[in-house]
């Protein structure tokens, strides 16, 4: 990777090229994959608290977790894209800004 940004004459501000630069990379992509790891754990673990805590049945708590929740939650957060910039290209402030 740091590799391909010396060729294409990219840069990380604060790191020269080479060995300081895929040193830092590295670090970067360690972190995303911890925290992305314990999301997607997180995800996984909710319908079995679901389940448990709510003493309903696996099947329905699998609705609550897992790859509907993901599905959900992006569909959600791009609805409320495309509604703010619709509002942003008829002349609005937008549906997320305050006053």
């Amino acid at each position: 990777m740091s590799n391909n940004l010396k060729d294409y004459g990219s840069f990380i501000p604060g790191y020269r090229p080479g060995k300081r630069t895929a040193d830092y990379l590295e670090r970067v992509m360690v972190r995303i994959t911890y925290v992305g790891a314990a999301f997607l754990a997180v995800v996984a673990v909710i319908p079995t608290v679901i389940a448990d805590v709510m003493n309903i049945d696996m099947v329905v708590a699998s609705f609550f977790g897992g790859t509907s929740l993901l599905i959900v939650v992006s569909v959600g957060l791009d609805l409320v894209q495309k509604i703010d910039s619709h509002l942003v290209m008829r002349n609005y402030k937008g549906l997320m800004e305050e006053d």
